[in-house]
């Protein structure tokens, strides 16, 4: 056991990446490219927006400009890596590498969970009880929101990263993936890890279910208020804020729990490798783009800007 815990701390890993060398390959390659630039350009001028803007100084785009640090931590932990590899042709990654990618990855990925949840908190203060929303949803209690998920993130990555890698590796040392993630570094583990996949069930309790459900019933609840009103135009701005983040969870928790929730025995390469591009890839580039083209505050701001920038 301590010769293969030896070997799996001085051998590199190979990442065989998304694409192979073909013409094909090169497409998929630059489409890859384009999401990462189009992914930090909205969630850049997302974030500018909401800290220059004083119309958008309210807690909900505070929580939401964390929402896109957290997507730009999200892709870059994984793209420029693997970018790297396809234009070098070297497809490696050190141990101490994989495991920095790994901790980053689930502390960004924790966090974004956390932070989901506590976004549909702010919507239920919002729509429920709109008179006492300025004083429950203070400055102090979105600066604790965003440092719960962070902490929340960090615990997740140093608890799960050296658990992960602690296990002897003798089979191939290729990781069938694009970056270090949980399910497909397991399955190069000659030992039985059945124990440990509980801890990761339980972890995905913790972050997954816990603010899915936390979610739901904060739903529940304003779908009741807004049935109630009777303003048609109030019901129509609860539902457009509302569905906004809706489908940022759609999009995100969905495959988060399909992936860490359930036995390896369900995974295939491919279909991780598949699944895994679109909550690294795809959904960080479309979470701003659903936050501001659904919405008129962030529209309007962003021509305010572009108004004052010809001007100038």
């Amino acid at each position: 056991m301590e010769e293969f815990a030896n070997q799996s701390s001085t051998t590199d890993f190979i990442l065989p990446g998304l694409f192979t060398h073909s013409g094909a390959s090169h497409f998929l390659f630059s489409l890859v490219c384009a999401i990462f630039t189009v992914a930090l350009t909205a969630n850049a001028v997302l974030i500018l927006l909401i800290g220059v803007d004083p119309r958008l100084r309210t807690p909900m785009y505070f929580l939401l400009s964390q929402l896109s640090v957290l997507d730009v931590s999200f892709i870059s932990v994984t793209v420029p890596k693997m970018a790297v590899d396809f234009l070098s042709g070297r497809n490696v990654i050190s141990f101490p590498g994989c495991g920095t990618q790994m901790f980053f990855f689930l502390l960004v990925g924790a966090a974004e969970c956390l932070l989901l949840g506590f976004m549909a908190y702010d919507r239920y203060l919002a729509v429920c009880h709109p008179l006492r929303y300025p004083v429950l949803m203070s400055r102090q209690v979105c600066l604790l929101m965003v440092a719960g998920s962070w902490m929340g993130g960090i615990l997740d990555g140093a608890i799960l990263t050296p658990l992960t890698l602690g296990f002897p590796f003798c089979r191939s040392r290729e990781i069938p993936h694009f970056f270090c993630e949980i399910p497909a570094v397991l399955q190069l583990s000659c030992s039985d890890v059945s124990r440990y996949e509980t801890r990761v069930f339980l972890s995905g309790i913790v972050f997954l279910l816990l603010p899915i459900s936390f979610i739901v019933a904060s739903y529940a609840f304003i779908l009741a208020s807004v049935l109630r009103m009777k303003s048609t135009e109030g019901r129509q701005k609860a539902f457009a804020t509302c569905s906004s983040h809706l489908t940022v969870v759609g999009l995100f928790y969905g495959i988060i729990i399909f992936m860490y929730m359930t036995p390896r025995s369900y995974h295939t390469p491919k279909q991780d490798k598949t699944m895994s591009v679109f909550y690294t890839i795809l959904t960080p580039m479309m979470n701003p783009l659903i936050y501001s083209l659904r919405n008129k505050e962030v529209m309007g701001a962003l021509g305010r800007m572009m108004r004052r920038c010809t001007f100038a």
